[in-house]
């Protein structure tokens, strides 16, 4: 079973997690920490920035599956060269602590071109759909990009919430909550795939698998932890719990 196999295995089965060390995040001791924290915690998948350096080691600490994140089409077709396993239009965290938000469009043509440059090459392709636009632009864009062949949509809330506002399980259910509303929205127009980012912890997880996800993207509460056995604790508890779960979806969500 090659690398993106395995992630695919774990989307059908709706367990996924996708642990993302940060489109912005060029440290190579952090990420180093993060990747290792997903080998060792066995999680589906590990997301990183998109520098060729980062690519290697990141190939060389793991056997999960790769995922480069970037906006930019040329560089995601470089990672693909690289030996990125898959590729994730977006992650637009950066923009965002920027003041910049993207439109839907933007989004729609980066993915065109992206797939132009990929020029029919068999890649696995992630896509976000930013969270801060109106929900039935949130599921034009869906639809579009699952018919011009992405394989998995990827939600986010962009919760802009300050760190002294999440205090215990309601402000983590505040920071996820709107993304995983645009799961429930979009899960339900499109054929392919969702993963639910932005936010997630292991108190907010089950709520975007019962909403309708096949996969999480988790990385600001495990990038926040100094340490990797801490970071492997925390990823551990969230493959345990997917592990253990039936399937919810006939929960509050259905």
């Amino acid at each position: 079973m090659n690398r993106i196999e395995r992630f695919k295995r774990d989307v059908e089965a709706k367990r996924a997690i996708k642990v993302i060390s940060g489109i912005d995040n060029f440290d190579m001791d952090k990420v180093k920490k993060v990747v290792s924290a997903a080998e060792q915690a066995k999680a589906s998948a590990v997301d990183v920035a998109c520098s060729e350096e980062i690519v290697r080691v990141a190939k060389e600490l793991t056997s999960l599956p790769v995922f480069v994140s970037s906006i930019d089409p040329q560089e995601l077709a470089q990672a693909v060269e690289w030996g990125a396993d898959a590729i994730e239009i977006g992650n637009f965290d950066a923009l965002y602590k920027n003041g910049v938000r993207m439109s839907a469009e933007e989004i729609y043509s980066i993915a065109k071109r992206t797939f132009d440059l990929l020029n029919g090459r068999e890649v696995y392709v992630s896509a976000t759909v930013p969270g801060h636009i109106d929900v039935s632009e949130q599921i034009w864009l869906a639809g579009e990009l699952e018919k011009m062949g992405v394989n998995i949509i990827q939600t986010e809330g962009a919760a802009m919430m300050t760190s002294s506002q999440i205090q215990g399980a309601k402000g983590l259910m505040e920071l996820a909550q709107q993304s995983i509303a645009n799961t429930i929205e979009i899960s339900r127009n499109v054929s392919i795939p969702v993963m639910t980012a932005s936010g997630l912890t292991p108190t907010t997880a089950p709520m975007a698998f019962a909403a309708g996800a096949s996969a999480i993207g988790v990385g600001s509460c495990i990038n926040k932890l100094h340490t990797t056995i801490e970071m492997v604790a925390l990823i551990r508890t969230l493959v345990e719990q997917c592990a253990q779960k039936e399937h919810h979806n006939e929960m509050i969500f259905a």
